[in-house]
């Protein structure tokens, strides 16, 4: 055969053969980012179940301490209504991301109303707890009030676990902007150069004060993540983050922003956004791009 036709022949073959490899090598890699994304929403949903579950069951444990009838009807409409929540979590499947963002922003809101019931409880056992001190040292009765003190100790260091479920911080108004080299945003998302995300932590006046961690974690729309931001630790897993940034939280509203330079090629679809603090997903939301 002519060898001006062998040579180039060959060449086409290894090309061929390259491209079908890499293929193969690309798919491989987008199979296991799609599995390690399904892991982690089946992760988020459990852990939904479990907080729902374990606010249903404070809410039965608060109304046994407390003889407010008003409030005990309050708390049995709240544990209902947390109940019905728990049940459609079941019910939704992990692909189902706008019911699963929906239930997680209902389950902020029941946290937050759980927050306010724990505090006023405590406000009322301390009130009592000032009242009957009170009364015994005007009468004397000190075996009385050393046996009241002992109930109420007991009572307030339940308070105080529920306290610490009530202390997990909520992030809100979660907003990611992609921007040209000029710093304007894009219309069309293989053209940004640097990702903005912007995140407002609530007001709790329960958390603990002091330096704070919170990881801002990318989700492209082929199940891959956004790097370059180190890593964390979250149910017993070692995470990839886009950007982190470390603030000192005082208790008060605070909003933070982020930004990550854009490297690679970005594909139009739907972008999910999760910030991470304390060990804990306290907020998500998605983003599509053309």
């Amino acid at each position: 055969m002519n060898k001006k036709i062998v040579f180039p022949l060959i060449g086409v073959i290894i090309l061929l053969v390259a491209g079908v490899a890499y293929l193969a090598f690309d798919l491989t890699k987008q199979k296991r980012a799609n599995q390690e994304m399904q892991e982690l929403a089946i992760l988020d949903k459990k852990e939904m179940e479990n907080e729902y579950e374990q606010f249903a069951r404070q809410y039965s444990e608060m109304k046994t301490q407390i003889n407010n009838d008003s409030i005990v009807e309050q708390l049995t409409q709240e544990q209902l209504r947390t109940q019905q929540l728990l049940e459609e979590l079941k019910r939704v499947k992990t692909s189902d991301a706008r019911e699963i963002a929906r239930l997680k922003k209902e389950l902020a809101t029941v946290r937050a109303v759980l927050r306010t019931y724990v505090l006023e409880i405590d406000s009322l056992n301390r009130l009592n707890q000032n009242l009957t001190e009170e009364n015994n040292r005007v009468k004397g009765q000190y075996a009385e009030a050393t046996r009241q003190i002992e109930g109420l100790s007991s009572e307030r260091a339940s308070l105080s676990q529920k306290v610490a479920i009530a202390a997990q911080l909520d992030a809100t108004g979660i907003n990611m902007t992609a921007k040209k080299k000029n710093g304007k945003p894009v219309k069309k998302i293989k053209d940004c150069k640097s990702i903005q995300v912007d995140f407002t932590i609530a007001k709790n006046v329960t958390a603990s004060n002091g330096m704070r961690t919170f990881y801002v974690r990318i989700s492209t729309p082929s199940g891959g993540t956004l790097d370059g931001g180190g890593t964390f630790q979250y149910e017993n897993r070692t995470l990839e983050c886009s950007m982190k940034k470390t603030v000192e939280y005082s208790g008060e509203a605070i909003t933070l922003t982020t930004f990550r330079q854009v490297n690679e090629y970005l594909e139009a679809g739907t972008y999910t956004v999760s910030i991470f603090a304390d060990g804990n997903m306290i907020g998500s939301r998605t983003f599509s791009f053309q």
